[in-house]
């Protein structure tokens, strides 16, 4: 796993990199690494012994008033340590979030998950979104793939009892659509078969959003229910073009309050989930750029300016369907978020295709 730049930032992470320096650079992920693990203000005693520092107090100190000046620290009080700001984020996430895999307990559980994982799409989606939340430990995103890739697979009419009948339609990205139709007074079990044929026939490997039209079979019955299932089919897939967005463990950012910097922006940040056209979009924005972090102000809602976003597109076949990710308090530990997303990503695609 090569480490995700946002793009805005990419033009900006050579030069800082220059302008930092080793030690400074060091001391600057120590200071990150400790904040993400305590929450707490992080002093220059803290830092002088970290990995990769191993200089004196008093030399952290003046390289951390260097930092602040730099706009990658900040000092809530004057008597307290420094904490990250967005800037410091952005520069860990694209210089020290090295490969880093899920730990053997976390990889067992996803693989366990998917191998047994026989469900229809909403339902394999939704679970989905709660496993990376109890993975990652934070809320989870999972958008579903975009109606338009998909392809019919097949169609088929149920008798369900006199007048009524079931129509199924499954697709190639997994999703099973139930249509319950009302049917003619002169259809029998021999009619309703022969028009599931008709459709399925004409069907079969058709684009889900791009129905062709209804087949005709010269037998008028039989084209008469061929006309009420190609209605009905083509009302699911006028009904079905939103994508779909499974959220799961909001109760998680609930617990991460005191992450944000009020109690008002956390509960702003659930109103904007409950809006889910706005993340669709956002999330949308990214899918093709891969592995990505988006951090505070990176995220373009004012409301998500105390979060990062984590996401990974998973593949159906071999294009970007959909994508997962983890959202939480921009004090998130990006290494372990970023082998969470990789890793359920990695399994969903593969279990969809």
């Amino acid at each position: 796993m090569t480490p995700p730049t946002d793009p805005a930032s990419t033009a900006d992470a050579s030069a800082d990199e220059r302008a930092l320096g080793a030690r400074r650079a060091a001391i600057l992920e120590a200071v990150v690494t400790e904040y993400i693990g305590t929450a707490e203000p992080v002093g220059s005693s803290h830092v002088a012994s970290a990995p990769g520092v191993q200089v004196s107090p008093a030399t952290v100190r003046s390289e951390m008033v260097a930092l602040e000046r730099e706009g990658y620290l900040t000092q809530p009080h004057t008597s307290a340590g420094r904490v990250p700001t967005d800037r410091a984020y952005r520069y860990f996430v694209d210089h020290f979030t090295r490969a880093e895999t899920l730990p053997v307990g976390q990889r067992r559980t996803v693989a366990d998950f998917f191998a047994t994982a026989h469900r229809a799409l909403e339902d394999l989606l939704t679970e989905t979104s709660q496993l990376l939340s109890r993975v990652s430990r934070h809320a989870a995103l999972v958008m579903g793939p975009e109606p338009d890739t998909a392809r019919v697979r097949s169609v088929q009419f149920v008798g369900l009892q006199s007048g009524v009948a079931l129509l199924v339609v499954v697709l190639s990205n997994g999703a099973v659509h139930k249509e319950s139709v009302t049917l003619p007074a002169d259809a029998d079990d021999e009619r309703l078969h022969a028009a599931g044929a008709a459709l399925d026939a004409q069907l079969h490997g058709q684009g889900w959003t791009r129905l062709p039209d209804a087949p005709r079979t010269g037998d008028a019955a039989v084209d008469e229910l061929v006309r009420v299932g190609w209605d009905a089919l083509t009302r699911a897939a006028s009904d079905g073009l939103a994508e779909p967005l499974y959220v799961g463990g909001v109760s998680r950012l609930a617990a991460e309050q005191e992450a944000f910097e009020t109690t008002e922006r956390a509960a702003r940040l659930f109103e904007v989930l409950e809006h889910q056209v706005l993340v669709v979009t956002l999330v949308r924005e990214l899918l093709d750029r891969g592995l990505t972090v988006s951090i505070g102000a990176e995220n373009g809602l004012d409301d998500l300016r105390d979060c990062a976003i984590v996401l990974a597109p998973y593949q159906v076949g071999d294009r970007p369907a959909g994508i997962v990710g983890v959202l939480g308090p921009t004090r998130m530990n990006y290494r372990h978020a970023l082998a969470a997303v990789s890793a359920v990503s990695d399994q969903l695609g593969r279990h969809l295709s």
